[in-house]
């Protein structure tokens, strides 16, 4: 084996049988050989209702503090299924590689993503391999797509939003994107920041199977971080929330005012937002502080009357609204 993609790694000769029984076979399903696979996968979901989901992930740099991109490619789509209460069931899983990539470093991200779907008790199915000439993929891109259970009788969705319900983070805001951008553009903060990246399908089954339909909606909050979420949800109701109550690191809160950033709108891949019935609250909080991925989970607004607006209270007692951003302030985050 080469130490270096090439061409023919994609072209689905013997290289390519090779590169899939060497060295992604291994890691992801041990056990079998290449004549096990198939185009497709045959699934035994026993479910009345499955979610479903696909994402791509074109982050840069490759790895950064805390996680790679073969890390966030298995946390985003098991989370993109957590968001709807379902149980990750299978992945796919597709890369894009550029030609003359480094194998080691493949070999990282293959590794990474084998742990990270072991962690989330989650199996890797199907895929595909590309290979495509140098200059057209920075380095690795990487496509999945995922199938979950839903539970039976529950749906998690912003229809289900009313007036008073309560808005509770798992612990604190811009992590990811903060991690990302020390790396490319080269920052050192007192602390070093670490991404959040995390599989989050057994912190939210924990508080679905405590607190039920009392939980209302939920939301992982990446791209456009916490303002774009919550305004994608004000459809039928608004929010307040309080920004002494919201948790964000030291580091974070410093790169974010030097660099001119609001930490509302900068990337999280380990948090969830959650709606939850008033009455639940405090048992909410003990199951998501119980878990280690929860332990700074935090009540941080209220839903209201005003539909469709957003609106925090400032640490020097003012109000404003808070608009969903134009575009990314830190382009390829994810």
């Amino acid at each position: 084996m080469t130490e270096q993609i090439k061409i023919a790694h994609g072209g689905g000769g013997t290289l390519m049988q090779q590169l899939i029984t060497e060295e992604f076979l291994p890691l992801l399903r041990p056990g079998s050989d290449f004549h096990d696979l198939a185009d497709s996968a045959r699934l035994p979901i026993n479910a009345s209702h499955i979610a479903f989901t696909s994402d791509s992930f074109v982050v840069q740099p490759l790895f950064f503090p805390g996680g790679d991109i073969g890390k966030l490619a298995v946390c985003g789509t098991v989370n993109d299924l957590a968001a709807r209460g379902a149980v990750p069931q299978a992945l796919s899983l597709s890369l894009i590689i550029e030609e003359g990539f480094p194998l080691d470093d493949l070999r990282k991200i293959i590794k990474s993503i084998a742990q990270t779907a072991q962690q989330a008790q989650v199996t890797i199915v199907t895929g595909d391999t590309k290979v495509v000439e140098r200059g057209a993929a920075s380095g690795i891109f990487i496509n999945t797509a995922g199938v979950g259970a839903m539970p039976a009788n529950l749906d998690f969705n912003l229809s289900r939003i009313q007036p008073d319900d309560v808005l509770i983070i798992n612990g604190p805001l811009g992590d990811h994107g903060t991690a990302v951008m020390s790396v490319r553009k080269g920052l050192n903060f007192a602390s070093q920041v670490t991404s959040d990246v995390a599989p989050l399908n057994h912190l939210v089954k924990e508080l679905i199977d405590t607190c039920g339909d009392k939980v209302k909606c939920m939301t992982d909050l990446t791209r456009g971080g916490l303002a774009a979420n919550l305004n994608e949800l004000a459809r039928s109701v608004g929010f307040i929330i309080d920004e002494t109550k919201i948790p964000v690191r030291p580091a974070v809160r410093g790169a974010c005012d030097m660099l001119g950033l609001d930490v509302l709108t900068v990337a999280n891949e380990g948090k969830m937002l959650f709606v939850v019935s008033p009455a639940a609250v405090e048992q909410a909080l003990a199951i998501l502080k119980n878990n280690p991925l929860g332990t700074q989970s935090a009540p941080i607004g209220t839903a209201d009357n005003k539909a469709g607006r957003v609106r925090i209270k400032t640490q020097i007692g003012g109000e404003r609204i808070v608009d969903t951003p134009y575009g990314e302030e830190l382009p390829r985050i994810c």
